[in-house]
């Protein structure tokens, strides 16, 4: 605890220590900040004496320094127009002996003048002549190198030319043969058309021809099985319509099952031409459940595999009165791939279609095979074209490069020749350098600095030498 007086009462009071600490700061800042405003303006006031101290000074001194300027020009006045009479005169007395000497030496470097003409005229024109000779050989060269550059082009075009040309007539061959070939083509399958229709038109007369005969020929069949009038009729027109073909019942039981014949027709080269499996079902062979021909179908289809035969064949007496059965011959492809269901009376006719149609499927696919052959030879054609192709090409590449080489050849040998004219030329700068080097020459720039050639020409030119005539 601090005890304070006041100033104004005289009373003495007690204050802890923070707040005598701020009374001191106040007191302090207070007295603090008075003293320093004090002491800024004496130091305002300071620097305003001390510049317009030094104001006052410079303005003196700048004064005196104009005065004593002043004075320096008009003394260095008075010695340069002192200097610049003094000058003329030199000048004066100078220029008069060098007009004398200069006459003195002139007649002399008229006649070193022409002399130095004549001796220059003479070498220009035998170095003229000279590069004109150079000049008509190297130019007789580049023409001789250039006319030999268009003979190697023209040889080149006419062979690319003549190889254009042989590539172009075996196009314009292969485009005929290609026509013919689909000309070709267009007509035998047009004849392949029109015979279908032939063979057609004649089954659906056969099939007319033979509904008249059906019942007189199921009558026949009442004392016979079916299979045996199959192999009867078969038999009956083996020799004439089918020399080369098997038929014979279907023996082969190791699979589980069997069908009823197997018929394979040959030709002449032993290659088959087709195989048919037979299933034969009677009317009079059913038992006291009434079946259909299509239970028949999925075994006979797979007898037909198993057996190995391109089509199979029912000849039923099953659903007598079905229309569709009745008329004739129904191909049931949409149960089972090549498969047909027949009547007893179309058991020839089915064979003979379906030979003739593998016969002519086979002259048709040997005339396939011929186009795909001839297909084959217009690919090898192309290949060899197109190897014909690289291989020239290449051989162009390699005889471009090698004009190429010629060219840079010839280039580097002009290049050449247009560095020798460069180093005449620049010869016959150095000698008209020389020439003006030769007609700055004057006796007394060659006796300046020299007083032993100087003494030499001053007795040449003094009386005692002159000429005794």
């Amino acid at each position: 605890m601090h005890e304070i007086i006041c100033p104004h009462c005289s009373k003495a009071f007690k204050i802890d220590e923070a707040g005598y600490a701020d009374i001191l700061k106040q007191v302090r800042d207070g007295d603090f900040d008075k003293q320093l405003h004090g002491r800024l303006e004496l130091a305002e006031q300071d620097k305003r004496n001390a510049v317009e101290l030094a104001q006052a000074k410079a303005a003196s001194e700048m004064q005196k320094s104009a005065v004593a300027k002043d004075a320096e020009i008009q003394d260095l006045k008075a010695k340069l127009d002192a200097g610049e009479v003094a000058r003329k005169l030199a000048v004066t007395e100078a220029l008069s002996a060098v007009q004398t000497q200069r006459d003195a030496l002139a007649n002399e470097l008229e006649q070193a003048k022409r002399d130095k003409q004549a001796a220059f005229e003479l070498a220009e024109a035998k170095l003229f002549h000279g590069l004109q000779n150079a000049a008509a050989t190297k130019d007789a060269e580049i023409q001789g190198l250039k006319a030999k550059l268009d003979a190697t082009e023209v040889i080149q075009k006419l062979a690319i030319t003549e190889a254009v040309g042989v590539v172009e007539r075996e196009r314009d061959g292969l485009k005929g043969g290609l026509a013919r070939a689909e000309l070709e083509k267009q007509l035998a399958e047009q004849a392949l058309k029109d015979k279908y229709e032939t063979q057609i038109k004649d089954r659906d007369d056969a099939i007319e021809r033979l509904r008249d005969l059906k019942a007189r020929l199921s009558t026949k069949m009442v004392g016979e099985t079916l299979e045996q009038h199959c192999e009867t009729e078969f038999n009956r027109i083996r020799a004439t319509a089918f020399p080369r073909a098997y038929f014979e019942k279907d023996n082969d039981a190791r699979t589980g099952s069997k069908g009823d014949y197997i018929f394979r027709d040959l030709d002449e080269s032993g290659t088959e031409i087709v195989s048919i499996m037979f299933e034969m079902k009677n009317e009079n062979d059913r038992t006291s459940t009434k079946n259909k021909n299509e239970d028949f179908l999925k075994e006979l289809d797979k007898d037909r595999l198993e057996k190995g035969c391109e089509y199979a064949v029912l000849v039923s007496l099953i659903e007598p009165d079905s229309e569709l059965y009745n008329t004739g011959i129904v191909d049931v492809f949409h149960r089972y791939p090549k498969m047909y269901v027949v009547r007893p009376q179309f058991f020839l006719p089915i064979i003979t279609l379906l030979r003739n149609a593998a016969m002519n499927s086979l002259k048709y696919k040997s005339e396939l095979a011929l186009v795909k052959a001839q297909n084959i030879d217009i690919t090898n054609f192309e290949t060899n074209l197109e190897t014909f192709k690289t291989a020239f090409a290449r051989n162009y590449d390699l005889a471009s490069n090698s004009f190429k080489k010629a060219i840079d050849e010839i280039d580097k040998s002009i290049d050449h020749l247009q560095k020798t004219k460069d180093a005449l030329l620049g010869t016959d700068r150095n000698l008209r350098l020389a020439n003006d080097k030769a007609q700055d020459v004057t006796i007394k720039k060659l006796t300046r600095g020299n007083p032993t050639m100087a003494a030499k020409f001053a007795e040449l030119k003094s009386p005692d030498h002159s000429d005794p005539e």
